[in-house]
């Protein structure tokens, strides 16, 4: 079987992600193809793994990668805040989340993640879920679409690449990836078209995100992760874009300075104590080498924390 992900940052990983302990157990939130959990085993021959991912054809093939690591590994198909929420069993040392979507849905899904193929606009991780893509760029109104195109694409075209995807699915139902990537191509000006970027990209990911919810998802299960985690255990995150990290900072943040109180409140009054200790000051980077081996990493922000003595 092949693997086409490429798990960034995974010499920084193992460096700053040391079980306290042993034996241990790590919780890999986005396991995609297995490839993290597999340097994890492999380093750690006292760590188990508990893998995590909505994607039931992704987690097959990390299943079938990490077999050989017998009972040391448990793959559980599920949204990693959902599994968060309601597990009860051992207490992990490690937990590692790396939000970035896997090369696996572009290159083998088939589901309209990328706008260079003509797939069916689907984008979901979860083939059970009732949204889709489609139901989206054909059912919402044209200020709710620009808003999520904004929001979550950070687009400064939204507002007429909404209007250009309205104006031709009232004709003309929008099916295909490429069919929505020719009509972003359109709406932009001509300069705009051969940038750095294709013009499509920015909106791609918002209409990823939104049918997803991805954002929702982070800080509620980075809350379960800090409560979960033993004392001297470490939470890693790896984010690709400025929305993902700002969230995973600014929790993250919070979490070391222990208050909870209104933002510009004169005085804290709310005794809250730190429960992390922030170990990554500003964010690992890929080095130059990474980048050139594989491009895509050069988005990616490692966060780490370690949690304090209850």
């Amino acid at each position: 079987m092949e693997y086409v992900h490429y798990s960034v940052l995974q010499r920084e990983a193992l460096e700053l992600l040391v079980p306290p302990q042993s034996p241990s157990l790590m919780i890999d939130c986005t396991l995609g193809e297995g490839g993290h959990s597999k340097l994890f085993l492999e380093r750690y021959p006292q760590l188990s793994v508990i893998g995590l991912d909505r994607d039931s054809e992704i987690i097959e093939k990390a299943k079938t990668r990490l077999a050989p690591f017998g009972d040391r590994f448990h793959a559980v198909n599920t949204w990693f805040d959902e599994f968060l929420a309601t597990y009860d069993g051992k207490r992990p040392e490690l937990v590692l989340f790396d939000l970035g979507i896997s090369v696996f849905h572009y290159e083998e899904s088939g589901r309209g993640f990328s706008f260079r193929k003509n797939e069916e606009l689907d984008m979901r991780l979860d083939k059970t879920a009732p949204l889709t893509v489609e139901d989206i760029v054909n059912g919402y109104q044209e200020e709710r679409l620009a808003d999520i195109i904004y929001q979550f694409g950070e687009e400064r075209y939204s507002r007429r690449i909404a209007a250009a995807i309205c104006s031709y699915s009232r004709s003309k139902r929008i099916t295909q990836s490429d069919e929505l990537a020719e009509i972003i191509y359109k709406a932009v000006p001509p300069a705009y078209r051969y940038g750095r970027i294709h013009p499509a990209t920015r909106t791609f990911q918002a209409l990823r995100i939104e049918v997803n919810r991805e954002l929702d998802r982070i800080e509620p299960a980075l809350r379960q992760a800090i409560d979960l985690v033993v004392p001297g255990g470490r939470i890693g995150v790896i984010s690709f874009h400025s929305l993902e990290d700002r969230k995973v900072k600014w929790l993250f943040k919070g979490a070391a300075d222990g208050c909870t109180c209104p933002p510009g409140a004169m005085r804290c009054t709310c005794g809250g104590k730190p429960t992390v200790k922030i170990l990554t000051k500003k964010p690992i980077i890929p080095t130059d080498e990474e980048c050139r081996i594989n491009p895509p990493s050069r988005s990616a922000k490692l966060r780490v924390v370690e949690k304090l003595e209850e």
